[in-house]
């Protein structure tokens, strides 16, 4: 694989190294201790080994997670998070509750005036 330099920009180096709707879902299965790549897949169901090994490749190179191979019959492998991989635990916590706070426009209840979440006040682009 390879590797461009990352940017300088925090946020945009964050998506860079989780780029893709799987990224962080791998990592917050990662997080409750090492996996096997079928028991990654069987947490993942709609993921496809192609992505879920772009993935696992990508973390590995970027340091966010090691791999284990075991010298046993069958073969074994081991997926496991470094410390750098696992310091995006609160990330994740901290992006989980803010999205709880965001209204389903398919649920109504969601949406009342009730919910304790008003919109932005609106501001004009000239500045006025």
């Amino acid at each position: 694989m390879s590797t461009n330099p990352l940017p300088e920009c925090g946020v945009a180096r964050f998506l860079t190294l989780l780029e893709g709707p799987w990224a962080t879902l791998v990592v917050r299965e990662l997080l409750h201790g090492p996996h096997r790549f079928t028991e990654l897949r069987a947490a993942l169901p709609r993921i496809s080994p192609h992505t879920l090994t772009s993935r696992l490749r990508r973390f590995e190179t970027y340091g966010l997670v090691t791999r284990t191979a075991y010298a046993e019959i069958p073969p074994r492998v081991e997926y496991r998070l470094t410390p750098l991989g696992e310091s995006l635990g609160p990330v994740l916590e901290t992006m989980a509750e803010w999205a709880a706070t965001v209204p389903d426009p398919a649920d109504p209840a969601s949406s009342s005036p009730d919910s304790g979440i008003s919109p932005a006040p609106r501001t004009r682009s000239d500045g006025h």
